[in-house]
């Protein structure tokens, strides 16, 4: 695939990124992309591997290494470099629903486990693919297919997010008839409210929205189902129904003052900020400002950097984010060959802007709040935070993270954002469907299936595997869809890789 000597002729060059004190005036995208002659010497460096780990979506020691829908990259990657960008969108479309959000959002899976990348840089697979995808618009490739034949069955889908797209999309494409209804005013889930702007601009979602209802995809925004519309209703109004809720209900951090006025879960924090910057371009003033403040965001993860670039733009006063694991390595241990993923340190945008903002990394690893402390109003105006060190558990021979005795440390903070993962499903949901959870508050189905305890109704994403990726979301939406498609016309033919 690609030119046979194009990784031993050209580096490695990917999208250029808006310096960071000029980006954080603003809440856009940053990025600016590669001409189509520069990405095809790019698209050009994937090598005839022989076997293409980038697309294998494989789990090797716990994690997932290559593409989890099994994206047929050294095939597009071929087709762009030769010109081929209609084909190569084809190829691509085939197993990805949404390489618009895909090529933004990812974290890219498949650059991890690329053979080229084991010996030297990765091919720029998610450039590529932002590549084919804004091509295939540009060029008339990607609009819309309305299917020529209706079955008359109705599927009802529960959550506009990306699995709850990709199976609305797939079983419309089948001929079914296929409604989405989701509770907030817009549509996209996550995508819409819980990723900031900058990462994923809002008219990407709508223009794919678009094409999605002009080819019979019915959305219904503003409809809380289990609070507005009877779970039961849709159940005999529809044929199937597939929940796709996400797994929303945040983890808290327990520690005296909690209570303090100033502390707030981050999905929460960022949706507001987005919608109010989609309502009124933040001049409604209907969202949790940092301007001024100290603001310390718990949790180290992908939601937590997002916050600390949220929060620059607003105008901190400072930025700090606590994270309880020790500081990964620069480069792979030994003990984390390739292809594995790479538990590597990863210094991503929001950190990029406060080290260029502040002067310095704003994470404080092997830490944690210990108390939150409050003013006579009730309002946030400190923490102590106390460093932790990892010790083996003697009775159950685990290791567990405890406090080092005397590191107590107290630091200013008007602002706390927490962002330390979810614990699944809201409950209201799975009591309206009386669908069963499993111990992780998921919701519950057969091995390799994705049907729940309930008769006709089904799950997908992050609701029925627990907080994920948005690939996984979408890998989720299209075997239910598959499934769901079996159950109504006793085959199907749709393709989940």
């Amino acid at each position: 695939m690609g030119k046979p000597t194009g990784f031993m002729e050209y580096d490695r060059i990917t999208a250029r990124s808006v310096e960071p004190k000029e980006r954080i005036k603003n809440y856009n995208e940053f990025h600016v992309f590669l001409s189509k002659e520069e990405q095809q010497k790019q698209a050009s460096r994937c090598m005839e591997c022989g076997v293409p780990f980038c697309q294998s979506g494989a789990t090797i020691a716990g994690m997932t290494s290559g593409c989890p829908l099994h994206n047929l990259v050294p095939e597009w990657n071929d087709l762009v470099y030769t010109g081929n960008w209609e084909q190569a969108y084809n190829r691509l479309h085939k197993t990805n629903n949404f390489p618009e959000f895909t090529s933004r959002v990812c974290p890219a899976l498949c650059e991890k486990a690329c053979t080229c990348g084991n010996w030297g840089d990765p091919v720029s697979v998610r450039d590529n693919e932002h590549g084919v995808i804004e091509t295939a618009y540009e060029r008339g490739y990607a609009k819309a297919r309305v299917p020529k034949v209706r079955t008359g069955k109705k599927v009802a889908i529960i959550g506009s997010g990306p699995s709850g797209l990709a199976a609305a999309d797939q079983l419309n494409q089948r001929g079914h008839l296929v409604t989405v209804f989701e509770r907030d005013d817009r549509v996209g889930g996550l995508l819409m409210y819980g990723i900031p702007n900058m990462k994923l601009e809002k008219h990407i979602i709508d223009r794919k929205i678009d094409i999605m209802k002009e080819e019979g995809v019915t959305f219904v925004t503003g409809c809380n189902v289990g609070t507005d519309k009877k779970a039961a209703d849709l159940l005999k109004e529809f044929d199937r129904v597939i929940l796709c809720c996400g797994a929303k209900n945040p983890r808290d951090i327990k520690a005296p003052g909690r209570d303090a006025k100033g502390i707030y879960f981050a999905v929460d924090y960022l949706s507001q900020t987005t919608k109010s910057l989609l309502d009124s371009g933040l001049k409604d003033g209907k969202f949790v400002n940092a301007k001024g403040k100290n603001v310390v965001i718990i949790g180290g993860g992908d939601t937590g950097n997002d916050c600390v670039g949220t929060a620059i733009r607003q105008g901190a006063k400072s930025v700090t984010q606590l994270e309880m694991m020790p500081c990964p390595p620069t480069e792979r241990a030994a003990n984390n060959p390739w292809p594995e993923w790479p538990k590597v340190l990863k210094t991503d945008y929001g950190q990029e802007e406060a080290i260029a903002m502040f002067g310095n990394d704003p994470r404080i690893y092997q830490t944690t709040v210990k108390e939150f402390h409050k003013d006579k109003n009730g309002n946030l105006n400190g923490l102590t935070i106390v460093s932790l060190e990892s010790k083996k558990d003697e009775a159950t021979g685990r290791m567990n993270m405890v406090e080092v005795a005397g590191s107590e440390k107290k630091i200013p903070a008007e602002l706390v954002l927490i962002a330390a993962g979810f614990l699944g499903t809201e409950n209201y949901i799975a009591k309206a469907f009386g669908v069963e959870l499993n111990q992780r508050t998921n919701v519950s189905t057969p091995a390799d299936s994705y049907a729940t305890s309930v008769k006709n109704v089904y799950t997908a994403g992050d609701m029925h595997r627990g907080q994920s990726l948005v690939v996984w979301a979408i890998r989720e939406g299209r075997e239910a869809a598959r499934e769901v498609d079996e159950s109504l016309m006793g085959y199907s033919y749709l393709s989940v890789q």
